[in-house]
C-alpha cells in the first residue's frame, strides 16, 4: 500500500463522513498528572488525537489538557479529536449514566468527539442496550462519532443481525505480531476504519532481527518502523509515552516507506501476541 503522501496532518474519512485523525496518542496507565503534561507535549508535538477512556481514570485531565491547549494557542477546538469508553456493558441504564459521567468530567469541551463501547464483556443483550444507548447520546449531540474496541467478527456480526447503525471505528490490538486478519477483512467488508491500541507491541519485539535490520535500513528506531507498518496498512495507530522525546519520535514517520516486500515481511511475523488483554472472542 502506497502511502508516500501521507503528512501529519492526513485524515482519513469515517462512514459517518467526519474526517479524524490518522495517528493519536494513547494515555492508557498515566496517572492524572502524567496525562495533563503528555497530552499538552503531544498537542504540542501537533498530535490531534488524543485516546483515552473511563478505565484509565484520566478523561478529565485530558479534557483539562485539550482546553488549556487550545485556549493558549489559539486552536480550535473542532481540529482536536477526544476518544473516551464505556467501562463495560451493564445494560442500558448504566450505559447512559457512565455516558453522562464521561461527558460531565469533559464538559468544557462541549463534546465527545469518538466514544466507544470499550470491550464486548458482558453478553449479547448487554451488549445490545448499551449501543442503545450510545446510538440515543450520539442523537443527543453529546458524542459525535461512536464504535468499539476489541470486537471480534461475531460480535460485528451479531450488530449487522440487530439491523443497528454500525460502528465507524473497531480499536483493536494490532501489529505485525498480531495481524488478526479475520478482523480486519470483516472491518474493511463493513467500511469500519481501525484503530491500534497497541501498535509498537509494548516493545516487547524491539530487539526481533526483523525489526531490528529494518531499523537500520531505514535508520529509524524500532517503535518508527511498526508505526509506519501501522499507517500503511491504513490502520490509526496510538502509541503512547510520557517521555517527551520518544513522543515526539513516535510521529516523525513521514520521510520514509516501507516497501511493499517489507510490508509483507513484516505481516508475516504473525504469532497472536497478546499485549495486554484479549477479548474478541468472548461470547
Amino acid at each position: 500500500m502506497s502511502t508516500s503522501n501521507l503528512t501529519l496532518d492526513s485524515r482519513i474519512r469515517l462512514k459517518d463522513g467526519r474526517e479524524i485523525p490518522h495517528i493519536g496518542f494513547g494515555v492508557y496507565e498515566m496517572s492524572g498528572e502524567e496525562a495533563y503534561r503528555s497530552v499538552t507535549i503531544a498537542l504540542e508535538a501537533r498530535y490531534r488525537l488524543i485516546d483515552s477512556a473511563a478505565w484509565y481514570g484520566n478523561e478529565a485531565e485530558c479534557a483539562k489538557a485539550i482546553i488549556d491547549f487550545c485556549t493558549s494557542t489559539n486552536t480550535p477546538r473542532s481540529s482536536i479529536w477526544f476518544t473516551t469508553k464505556l467501562q463495560s456493558n451493564r445494560g442500558y441504564s448504566a450505559t447512559k449514566r457512565a455516558i453522562e459521567t464521561s461527558f460531565e468530567k469533559c464538559r468544557g469541551l462541549e463534546y465527545i468527539d469518538l466514544y466507544l463501547i470499550h470491550s464486548p464483556l458482558g453478553g449479547p443483550q448487554m451488549r445490545k442496550e448499551s449501543w442503545k444507548a450510545v446510538l440515543e447520546a450520539k442523537e443527543e449531540g453529546k458524542l459525535r462519532s461512536v464504535g468499539v474496541s476489541n470486537y471480534g467478527v461475531a460480535h460485528l456480526d451479531e450488530m449487522m443481525a440487530d439491523g443497528v447503525e454500525m460502528p465507524v471505528i473497531n480499536q483493536v490490538d494490532l501489529h505485525p505480531f498480531m495481524t488478526r486478519d479475520p478482523i480486519v477483512e470483516r472491518c474493511r467488508e463493513l467500511g469500519i476504519v481501525l484503530e491500534a491500541w497497541g501498535p509498537v507491541v509494548r516493545g516487547l519485539r524491539f530487539k526481533h532481527p526483523t525489526i531490528v535490520e529494518l531499523a537500520k535500513r531505514h535508520s529509524k528506531s524500532p517503535a518508527q518502523i511498526l508505526l509506519r507498518y501501522s499507517l500503511q496498512r491504513g490502520y490509526i495507530p496510538l502509541p503512547k509515552s510520557v517521555t517527551k522525546e520518544r513522543i515526539i519520535e513516535n510521529k516523525n514517520l513521514y520521510d520514509f516507506e516501507l516497501s511493499d516486500k517489507e510490508m509483507e515481511t513484516l505481516h508475516s511475523l504473525d504469532e497472536y501476541l497478546v499485549t495486554d488483554w484479549d477479548v474478541t472472542n468472548a461470547d
